[in-house]
């Protein structure tokens, strides 16, 4: 069997599976495909899709680690405490996050308008950053920056390891090209984390 390995943008309010109301199916109409890993219905952005079960089962194991890169934006502007806060981990609900890398973007992302849109106060100014976690539990990105004072409003993943969104339009779909696959294969021969 060939296996396929494809790329979607994942749109707003639209679920990481392929059943049920709000799924991917109507973006993905390839057969046999799964997700790897989730992003909620209100997150957006990058997911990497594949029927090679062991490669999926082996990316989506939390022991191995695998560096996944969001850009939220959040309500105010992060101060340098919140931002070494993100860095060095985070107490949300009964566990401490692993540490992150954190940085404030310089400028807005060119991303398309959501709809619905974010929800903005004349009052207080928004800011972008960047997270890259190297663990994924549920809603954790949106956790830490609440945990530090800045709650996200809109959340975007940008990259899987090596992958990147680049321009690939909301709702749109591609193969993974040659050079992609091989760097997907190395991030899964990597040993797990400690």
């Amino acid at each position: 069997m060939v296996h396929r390995y494809l790329l979607l943008n994942k749109p707003y309010n639209v679920l990481s599976q392929f059943t049920g109301e709000r799924s991917l199916a109507p973006y993905v109409k390839v057969p046999e495909v799964y997700v790897v890993g989730r992003l909620d219905a209100d997150s957006e952005g990058l997911l990497l899709l594949t029927s090679d079960g062991p490669l999926q089962h082996r990316l989506s194991d939390p022991k191995f680690a695998h560096p996944r890169t969001y850009w939220a934006q959040v309500e105010g502007v992060p101060t340098e405490e919140a931002m070494e806060q993100l860095r060095r981990g985070v107490k949300v609900q009964d566990y401490i996050t692993r540490p992150a890398q954190a940085r404030v973007l310089e400028s807005e992302p060119k991303f398309p308008p959501r709809d619905p849109p974010v929800r903005f106060r004349m009052s207080i100014p928004t800011s972008w950053i960047e997270l890259m976690l190297t663990e994924g539990r549920n809603r954790q990105v949106r956790r830490m920056t609440a945990a530090v004072g800045f709650p996200t409003l809109r959340l975007v993943r940008v990259a899987i390891g090596d992958l990147r969104l680049g321009d690939l339009a909301v709702g749109a779909w591609r193969d993974l090209t040659v050079g992609e696959l091989k760097l997907v294969r190395g991030q899964v021969n990597r040993p797990p984390h400690p």
